[in-house]
């Protein structure tokens, strides 16, 4: 910090000193200059000009330095400048900022670019050049790194932070509950209950008894035959069903419309079976099968 501050008042003194030495009525320029050295990349560069004008010039501010320009490694941020009124003439005071650009891997020294700054007055114009000032500028980080843990040129990738996914996986179940319900709830809909009206039906459940029937079976199981197929169409009609009302069953049951001459001789059939004497005819078995398929497909709407 002494040798900081001693190199900047040395800086000033020599300022001064070469402005007392130069003769009165000329132009003349102090610079404050900064530390030389210390910097690393985007550390903020301050340098002061103060120029003594002589009464009669006038700053051309044209001459001053541009900020901004870009892909230089010391590059000039912000040029401000103020004037105060002085015995003899006028004192302008540069204040120039410039940032370090550069990451350079071992140290390097860079300047401050000189410029010149031109005055008009009495007839002529004049040049006042201010000359260029070094930067040293040291690297982030040594070149050679110790080879601990940690501190070498590469080090291994952290592991990825974890995502709780507990929340989505009890969505999920709860999103497949709910489809097992609805699928559930469709199954017995379309499939379940359709199936199980089917096997309720009473001519359905009397073709799958009569259909295996061979004609040349006993008396007695065709009398449990027509006993079956009377069953079947008073479960149909909700009530008994003698041979006078089979107009009244076919007007309440639409769909055995076309059977009614089919349902006349099935009473004929039985009354035939049960109460007349004598054997029955040897076709009976046979039609009685017949008869009960073709009330199975009406039951199913197909007739």
């Amino acid at each position: 910090m002494r040798e900081l501050v001693l190199a900047l008042v040395l800086t000033v003194c020599a300022g001064h000193a070469l402005a007392a030495d130069a003769p009165a009525g000329t132009l003349r320029a102090i610079t404050v200059e900064p530390r030389a050295f210390g910097y690393h990349v985007g550390d903020v560069v301050d340098r002061e000009v103060i120029v003594h004008v002589p009464e009669g010039f006038v700053l051309d501010e044209a001459s001053l330095p541009r900020p901004g320009a870009r892909g230089k490694a010391l590059e000039l941020q912000s040029v401000s400048r103020r004037s105060e009124a002085e015995s003899g003439g006028t004192r302008v005071v540069l204040q120039l900022k410039y940032q370090v650009f550069m990451a350079p891997t071992e140290v390097r020294t860079l300047e401050i670019a000189p410029f010149s700054l031109g005055f008009k007055g009495d007839g002529r114009d004049q040049a006042l050049r201010v000359d260029a000032w070094p930067v040293t500028v040291s690297p982030l980080v040594p070149t050679e790194v110790s080879p601990r843990q940690g501190l070498g040129e590469l080090r291994p990738d952290v592991a990825p932070p974890l995502i709780d996914t507990r929340p989505a996986q009890q969505r999920l179940l709860a999103y497949g509950v709910l489809l097992l319900l609805c699928l559930a709830y469709l199954a017995q809909v379309y499939v379940a209950m359709p199936w199980w009206s089917s096997r309720k039906r009473p001519f359905a459940n009397a073709w799958r008894q009569l259909s295996g029937l061979p004609a040349g079976s006993p008396s007695a199981e065709w009398r449990a035959a027509f006993q079956r197929m009377h069953e079947a169409l008073n479960q149909t009609a909700g009530e008994v069903v003698f041979e006078h009302g089979v107009d009244r069953f076919v007007a309440e049951q639409p769909r055995y419309a076309n059977l009614r001459s089919d349902l006349l001789a099935f009473f004929q059939q039985s009354r035939h079976e049960f109460f007349a004497e004598g054997e029955p005819a040897a076709n009976d078995g046979r039609w009685l099968v017949e008869f009960c398929r073709k009330c199975r497909d009406a039951e199913r709407g197909a007739a």
